[in-house]
């Protein structure tokens, strides 16, 4: 028996919100200057007004911060990699702060494919393994699931990829 995968029902963004549905497939990156401040160990390990999002169907924006917006130290190597069929292969990182670390913390392209240069040197972080990420202030919350790394605002509706049930959209 064919198991069906039950179709999503687009949220309605309101004024000043973003309809994660409307995002391209594939992913679109864009040059943001909010405020990005994160926050592990009581610590702030990075701070900038410089980022990128990358924005693609069905998943909250996923932000990459220029290594220097990270304090001395904050970043290491981590294990592990993986492929992303847009952006090439992913290595990992381990974020220190405040005396704590968080292990597999975040993902960053050596060598991002075509159309994704300019995420060279620049670091996404799992909002779910450090204290906190603001962006202008407001707090942001995790994608559910492991695998996805969004990052969820009052800004941007879904419902989002990542929660059991929702791979198969």
């Amino acid at each position: 028996m064919r198991r069906s995968v039950r179709t999503p029902h687009r949220e309605i963004p309101g004024p000043g919100q973003e309809s994660v549905w409307d995002y391209p497939r594939p992913p679109r990156v864009e040059a943001r200057s909010e405020r990005i401040v994160v926050r592990l160990g009581g610590e702030v390990v990075a701070d900038t007004t410089r980022s990128f999002r990358v924005l693609e169907t069905s998943h909250p924006p996923v932000y990459y911060l220029p290594r220097s917006a990270f304090v001395d130290g904050a970043l290491s190597r981590g294990d592990g990699a993986s492929m992303c069929e847009f952006k090439g292969s992913a290595g990992y990182v381990d974020l220190r702060g405040g005396g704590a670390t968080a292990h597999g913390a975040g993902w960053f392209y050596p060598s991002p494919w075509q159309g994704y240069e300019q995420l060279v040197d620049h670091v996404a972080l799992y909002p779910g393994r450090v204290d906190s990420i603001e962006i202008d202030g407001e707090t942001v919350r995790a994608q559910e699931g492991d695998f996805y790394g969004g990052w969820i605002t009052d800004a941007v509706v879904g419902p989002f990829k990542g929660p059991p049930g929702t791979l198969g959209w």
